[in-house]
């Protein structure tokens, strides 16, 4: 395996962690409430999990290519956080608008919630990966 590849998947296995913590607290404080008060109805009784698994690995491998860019060196950590943040905000934007425009009874505040979340979370991931990783991408770079 390459240095490069090897440096991708390592940062997509901690940037993985990272958001699943992140985003578990999230779900359990804010948006499982937010969900049950403004949409409840619109719920399904319990999550689709393979719909889940497939979310949560498609959505790091984005953060990871779009924010933490693992093999882009000479990036400041701000431009990785802005990336991050820009891919969370048009990804969540996404579902969120998608939902308001065609879902009955889906409400503007869930999606402004959701899409500062998307923007919030991605840049959080990014910015504490990058910091974690940061001799790692130093020294995949040197190489």
């Amino acid at each position: 395996m390459s240095p490069r590849t090897k440096n991708w998947l390592t940062t997509y296995v901690v940037s993985a962690l990272i958001f699943a913590v992140l985003d578990v607290a999230w779900i359990l404080l804010v948006a499982n409430p937010l969900y049950q008060g403004q949409i409840g109805h619109l719920l399904a009784p319990r999550a689709n999990l393979p719909g889940a698994v497939l979310f949560y690995v498609i959505f790091v491998a984005g953060m990871v290519h779009y924010g933490v860019r693992p093999n882009s060196p000479g990036l400041a950590l701000r431009q990785r956080v802005t990336g991050a943040a820009l891919f969370g905000f048009f990804t969540y934007a996404t579902w969120a608008l998608t939902g308001f425009a065609v879902l009955k009874d889906f409400t503007a505040v869930v999606a402004v919630t959701d899409i500062l979340w998307g923007a919030a979370a991605c840049s959080v991931v990014t910015w504490v990966s990058a910091t974690v990783l940061r001799g790692r991408l130093a020294r995949v770079a040197a190489a």
